[in-house]
């Protein structure tokens, strides 16, 4: 599973599952180059990893101008936001528009940029962190899980389009996972009341490494026949 001589950008870095990411990555001999918003995370990690960073906020042109103009073999689109459960009539203008800034648009557009120099150079490989809301209507709010479906067609389409130009897409979908991501803001309420019948069917929370281990292979040539897959990282969440 060896990343050796590979560079890998890779978004949301300063913590959690992208964190997990990086370090895995490092140790399969990757050159990273890790993106975030978070300065003083981004900074902690890229020093601890000895790698470069780019400090951008994915949803202004300015932050994806940023990461779009650097080459690289993986391209890992892993930053996301939630909407705290937030249902359709209560997801305003405002909340739609950041959650689809961040989790659809920005992985749209750094693909759109990045994709022609991977084929350029012969191939490449494509990696998004979709989650259990890409797979269900019951596992997020309105906006996020929208955005999650809709990068999971990305991913598809990608890999119809650009497989038999060398490039693999596919995607990761992790369930309820170890990371500070969802504790930021309180859930909605009434998220929260139709979620609540839900909860016992919710596996014990997973370990964003585990997660970073299944990326680490669909990254390498390990899974080179591996291409517009999603792979759920729930602990069995969808089985139920």
């Amino acid at each position: 599973m060896s990343l050796a001589s590979k560079t890998a950008v890779i978004t949301g870095a300063a913590s959690g599952i992208g964190r997990a990411m990086a370090r895995k990555f490092a140790a399969e001999g990757a050159s990273l180059v890790l993106v975030d918003f978070d300065a003083d995370r981004l900074q902690k990690v890229a020093g601890e990893l000895g790698c470069e960073s780019i400090v951008a906020d994915l949803s202004t042109d300015a932050g994806l101008a940023a990461v779009a103009e650097r080459s690289c073999d993986i391209l890992v689109n892993n930053a996301g936001i939630l909407d705290a459960l937030t249902p359709l009539e209560d997801t305003d203008d405002a909340l739609w528009d950041r959650v689809m800034a961040v989790n659809l648009t920005a992985p749209f557009k750094l693909c759109r940029s990045i994709v022609p120099r991977m084929v350029e150079a012969g191939g490449g490989v494509i990696l998004n962190t979709c989650s259990a809301a890409s797979l269900s209507g019951g596992r997020a709010g309105c906006s996020y899980t929208a955005s999650k479906h809709a990068l999971l067609g990305l991913t598809r389409s990608i890999a119809w389009y650009y497989g038999g130009k060398g490039i693999r897409c596919n995607a990761i979908a992790p369930g309820a996972i170890q990371t500070k991501m969802q504790v930021r803001q309180p859930p909605h309420s009434g998220g929260m009341q139709a979620y609540a019948p839900y909860f016992p069917t919710i596996p014990p929370q997973g370990k964003a490494a585990e997660v970073a281990d299944v990326a680490a292979f669909l990254v390498s040539d390990g899974a080179r026949y591996v291409n517009g897959e999603v792979v759920s990282v729930d602990g069995g969440w969808t089985a139920y």
